[in-house]
C-alpha cells in the first residue's frame, strides 16, 4: 500500500511558515493567513505566496534556525517505521518546505520513501520572497495518483492522512481518508478521525494495514 501524510499539522505539530515568521516578527500574520487557508477561506496558493512574500530578505542562517525547530510529533517516527517495516511505501505530500521536512526526519532518526514538497529560494544568502515547487497550484490528489501509478497501485490501495483544506483533494480520492485533528471544514470528508499517533497506529492495525 501507499500511505501519504501531510506534514505541518499532521506528522509535525509545527507550522514551518510560522516558525520562519518568528525569525522576522511576522509570526502573527503568518498564523492568521495559515489558519484562513486551512479552513478553506482563501486558496492555498494565494496563502502560500502571501506568506513567502512576508519572508522576503530573511537571512539563510535564520531560515536554518527555524527549520531546526521543526519536529515530528511524538510517535510519528514509530508509525513511519512500522509502515515501512511492513513493506508499505510512505510518502510526505506537503505544501511546506523540503529542508524542514528533511531536518525533522533526520533528527527523529527515520525516513520516508518519497517527499513531494515546495522550496523557498535564496539569492545572495537571503529569501527572495518567492516559493517554488509542485504543490503550490498543483494538488495532492494528482501527486497521490502519480505516486500510486508509479507503484502500479490503484487509489483504493492508498491511505491519506491530513488536517487542512489543501489535504482535501487527496483525502477525497484515497482508499482510506484519515483526519488528524482535522479543521472543521475538513472533518466531514474524513472516513475516520484520530488525535494521536498511537491512535493512528491502532487504527492502521484494525484496518489490516499494520
Amino acid at each position: 500500500m501507499l500511505i501519504a501524510f501531510d506534514f505541518d499539522g499532521t506528522l509535525s505539530d509545527s507550522e514551518m511558515t510560522v516558525l520562519l515568521g518568528a525569525e522576522t516578527d511576522v509570526a502573527d500574520e503568518m498564523a492568521d493567513i495559515t489558519e484562513r487557508a486551512m479552513n478553506d477561506e482563501i486558496s492555498y496558493a494565494e496563502s502560500l505566496r502571501s506568506r513567502a512574500e512576508l519572508l522576503r530578505g530573511l537571512p539563510g542562517r535564520k531560515v536554518e534556525r527555524a527549520f531546526a525547530r521543526v519536529e515530528l510529533r511524538e510517535g510519528a517516527a514509530d508509525v513511519i517505521d512500522a509502515l515501512r517495516d511492513a513493506g508499505h511505501t510512505v510518502a510526505v505530500l506537503t505544501g511546506g518546505f523540503e529542508r524542514g521536512v528533511a531536518r525533522a526526519l533526520d533528527d527523529a532518526g527515520t525516513d520516508v520513501d518519497t517527499v513531494v514538497s515546495n522550496r523557498l529560494p535564496l539569492r545572495n544568502g537571503r529569501l527572495t520572497g518567492e516559493v517554488e515547487g509542485p504543490l503550490i497550484e498543483g494538488t495532492k490528489d494528482d501527486a497521490l495518483a502519480d505516486l500510486a501509478a508509479d507503484l502500479d497501485l490503484d487509489l483504493a490501495d492508498t491511505v491519506a492522512v491530513g488536517d487542512g483544506a489543501n489535504d482535501l483533494p487527496m483525502l477525497e480520492v484515497a482508499g482510506l481518508a484519515v483526519g488528524y485533528e482535522p479543521k472543521p471544514a475538513i472533518e466531514p470528508h474524513c472516513e475516520v478521525v484520530v488525535s494521536s499517533m498511537a491512535e493512528l497506529q491502532e487504527l492502521l492495525a484494525e484496518r489490516g494495514v499494520l
